[in-house]
């Protein structure tokens, strides 16, 4: 099949590697346009154009599915379009282009956490499992047809960035074996019933401010949902600390929420509205990520309290 593939970070790439490698015809690759990134705002390719070019794979990179855009998509007379996490919102028209229309891998079991962080909220809300669905897209948010679905289990100590990993390995296998089914007419389509659906709305820097009241668990749920970005912080003092990678212990110690009960060789201990977390990894402003112990070694810490920008503007 004549396939166009349209996509931009490093989730999108093992779908692409596995469509090349595979032998699948890739006739073009759509991603976003090359944007300033990192302390130096150099301009820097996507991960997929990356991959492209490895590939030597045609690039083409429209900062909209504008008219000019669905021309060249339409000169290609593509059979399928897989878009994976492109980031441009594809119009009617664009999806009526291939022949089999265009398919989307999206990183959540439909239709829980349509939108834009799925494997975040995922994590976020406690889910035991999650996984992957390759859709026929519609005009809607993640409402089309679910062709094939694969569930993984989310570990207890899964990361954002460690389950990210899991799911692009996923969808990609479960991408080729869709793409099979497609080709020869076996595939099957499973309308998503809508009582059953939850958004994963985008992330804000602002969530990330830990609520010592809230309960250790849900505290550690964040913490893991929010590393690698934007990752949780707390006030120590007029610090901002952020806080990387911790866990539940204990019960409840009596202590006010966010207050230091304990610091020793596997971190510092701190009381929540219920229970007790353990924080292992901490990073100063400045500084790199440190072990807690490191961290708390120079600073009398225990007892002093934690807060948020919220209770210090209170007081």
């Amino acid at each position: 099949m004549n396939i166009v593939f349209a996509g931009t970070p490093n989730f999108a790439v093992p779908n692409l590697e596995a469509l090349v490698t595979q032998g699948h015809q890739v006739s073009r690759v759509l991603t976003q346009p090359d944007r300033p990134a990192g302390r130096g705002r150099k301009v820097q390719f996507s991960a997929v154009k990356q991959a492209a070019l490895e590939h030597d794979l045609d690039v083409f990179q429209p900062q909209k599915m504008d008219a000019e855009a669905i021309e060249l998509l339409t000169d290609l007379q593509p059979d399928l379009m897989v878009v994976v996490a492109y980031g441009i919102i594809l119009p009617q028209r664009a999806l009526e282009v291939p022949r089999l229309g265009c398919i989307n891998v999206h990183a959540s079991l439909l239709p829980r956490w349509r939108g834009a962080a799925p494997i975040q909220r995922a994590i976020e809300a406690g889910d035991a499992q999650t996984g992957v669905c390759i859709m026929q897209m519609d005009a809607g948010l993640d409402t089309g047809d679910v062709l094939l679905r694969r569930s993984v289990p989310i570990a207890s100590r899964d990361t954002s960035q460690s389950l990210h990993d899991t799911l692009a390995s996923l969808g990609a296998e479960a991408l080729l074996e869709c793409v099979t089914q497609l080709h020869d007419g076996s595939a099957r389509h499973e309308p998503q019933d809508g009582r059953d659906t939850t958004y994963a709305t985008r992330l804000s820097k602002s969530e990330a401010e830990i609520n010592w009241s809230q309960s250790a668990t849900e505290i550690d749920r964040r913490v893991r949902a929010f590393n690698p970005w934007p990752v949780t912080f707390t006030q120590l003092g007029d610090e901002t600390i952020r806080i990387w990678e911790t866990s539940v212990v204990g019960e409840h110690s009596g202590a006010a929420p966010g207050t230091i009960i304990n610091c020793h060789a596997e971190g510092i201990d701190v009381a929540c509205g219920q229970g007790s977390l353990r924080v292992h990894i901490v990073q100063a402003p400045g500084k790199r990520a440190m072990a807690a112990i490191d961290f708390a070694r120079s600073r009398s810490l225990e007892g002093m309290v934690l807060a948020s920008h919220a209770d210090e503007t209170a007081k």
